[in-house]
């Protein structure tokens, strides 16, 4: 029977001694039982040979492992067994035989077929045993189960494609890679957005072309790859640059990268368009600057007021004096053309007395200096107080009011004096701007969590322009539906401004049939 042994040096290596430690000067042969334990004895490997004809002769326990067929079911089966269809179709079990044949050896990675058909990814290597007249005997074939490491790699090949395709397909940043020397490798759709240059354009450039003139000459592109280099990242916000040469704002982190062996390889560089929240962040600072501008123009404005107001105190206190004198005749008897002046004179003392008192009482609310004591109150005690109020001016103007009964369930967490000088105002606007002989009608109750007051006329009522603006500081004065009614035009701006320091409101609602003006309070709980 004819010795089949490896070609060339490896059957060399079968002829070569051994020396086994007996001592001898003659070394000793390896036995060939050895090199068949060793064989038998390799689990993680398929090894077996194959006659000229690529027909299995024998068969070792790790290809019984990896390939699932016992020595009796494969011995004298031809290898295209272990390929896929259209590897046999194509002809390649006999072209691995061929190559392995002419050059000595064959090796490929690719799938072949355990027993049942279910496919794994080999690494084969065929080699062709010789005699040792160099004729052809068959072939050592070693087959190894590589289809975890290409699970692994296609796994990591997927991951980097998807990777990819992210990068790629993002459009609210600039991503892109720099080599060690700072120029661009790579451009995804979202630098190609920002900075407006298509990859074909800018591929191979500097990446100092998106700085400013003025940064290009300081070196600040250079600067950012050191640091980036030296601690590993670098970020900064400030102008960039365009393909037409328009700056915008951006936020940059440029990211040094490095192989295995820590050697620098490039960088990794991510821009954010943040031009929108800039302009948005310098104009809140504008306005904030312009905010404490008017707040202290309005500041100032309310220290003129308290001052002309108190100045003003003075100077109507005397008038007022005087006209009391003449009234009384301290100074004479005066005729009644006289004593008609000497009251229109006291008219308008407290007229203008009455719009000293407003103004500083617009002007401690404005500065935030009117303090509130809160504290639960019956609104109907303050009803009836008012009655007593304004029930002269009523009479004098010939209206009749309508004095709702009290409800007890009306208990409001608010200032009662500031309460009682909303109701007074409300209550004296409808009897001034309701014709002689008009009627008014004062109720409240109690809506949820809010105790209401509303104070109801049968007057003109108020065009519906103006239902909002006559809760503007003086923007009753001059209107048509209210000239010749007395008044500051500020009633109505400091009983708003009352309310709602309290928590509650005042709103109008009119048409011609006549004006409702509603006080809301929080009920006490």
């Amino acid at each position: 029977m004819t010795d089949m042994r490896p070609s060339g040096s490896d059957r060399e290596a079968d002829d070569r001694e051994q020396t086994l430690g007996s001592g001898s000067d003659e070394p000793s042969r390896v036995p060939l039982d050895m090199y068949r334990l060793l064989v038998a004895s390799v689990r993680d490997y398929a090894i077996f040979i194959l006659d000229r004809n690529g027909h299995v002769l024998s068969w070792n326990p790790g290809a019984a492992r990896l390939k699932g067929y016992a020595t009796d079911e494969i011995v004298g089966k031809h290898v295209s067994v272990f390929y896929p269809r259209e590897a046999i179709e194509a002809g390649h079990p006999a072209y691995e035989l061929a190559v392995a044949e002419a050059r000595g050896r064959y090796e490929e990675e690719g799938w072949r077929l355990r027993k049942g058909g279910a496919r794994f990814w080999a690494r084969v290597t065929i080699t062709a045993l010789r005699d040792d007249n160099g004729l052809l005997v068959g072939f050592a074939k070693v087959t190894r189960d590589l289809t975890e490491q290409k699970e692994g790699k296609e796994a990591l090949r997927q991951s980097e494609e998807r990777f990819k395709l992210l990068v790629q397909s993002v459009q609210d940043y600039g991503i892109f890679m720099l080599d060690p020397g700072g120029y661009v490798v790579s451009w995804n759709l979202g630098a190609e957005r920002i900075k407006g240059w298509e990859a074909s354009e800018i591929l191979g450039r500097h990446f100092s072309t998106f700085y400013p003139q003025e940064d290009v000459e300081r070196d600040k592109p250079g600067m950012e790859l050191k640091v980036a280099e030296a601690v590993g990242r670098f970020e900064d916000e400030g102008w960039r640059l365009t393909k037409d040469g328009s700056r915008f704002w951006a936020n940059v982190v440029i990211t040094a990268l490095r192989d295995d062996s820590g050697e620098l390889i490039g960088y990794a560089k991510v821009t954010r368009d943040l031009t929108v929240r800039r302009a948005a962040e310098v104009k809140a600072m504008e306005d904030t600057r312009e905010f404490a501008r008017l707040d202290a123009a309005n500041r100032a404005k309310n220290e003129l007021m308290a001052g002309l107001s108190h100045e003003l105190r003075t100077p109507l206190n005397a008038i007022a004096g005087y006209v009391d004198l003449l009234i009384h005749g301290v100074f004479g008897d005066m005729t009644k053309r006289q004593l008609a002046c000497i009251e229109r004179i006291r008219a308008s003392e407290q007229h203008l007395l009455a719009l000293v008192d407003d103004l500083l009482d617009l002007g401690t609310i404005e500065a935030g200096r009117l303090t509130y004591h809160i504290a639960p109150i019956a609104v109907g005690d303050v009803v009836s107080n008012v009655a007593t109020i304004v029930g002269p001016l009523a009479l004098a103007h010939a209206i009749s009011i309508d004095w709702q009964p009290a409800d007890p369930a009306a208990i409001a967490d608010a200032d009662p004096a500031r309460v009682e000088q909303i109701v007074v105002n409300l209550v004296t606007n409808a009897v001034k701007y309701t014709e002689s002989g008009g009627h008014v009608v004062v109720r409240h109750s109690v809506r949820d969590d809010r105790v209401v007051v509303e104070v109801s006329d049968n007057g003109r009522g108020i065009p519906p322009e103006l239902q909002e603006a006559i809760f503007e500081p003086f923007k009753q004065l001059g209107q048509p539906f209210i000239q010749g009614h007395p008044g500051t035009g500020l009633g109505l701006a400091i009983s708003r401004d009352h309310a709602r320091a309290m928590h509650g409101d005042v709103t109008v609602c009119s048409s011609e049939e006549g004006s409702t003006f509603t006080l809301e309070l929080p009920r006490t709980d």
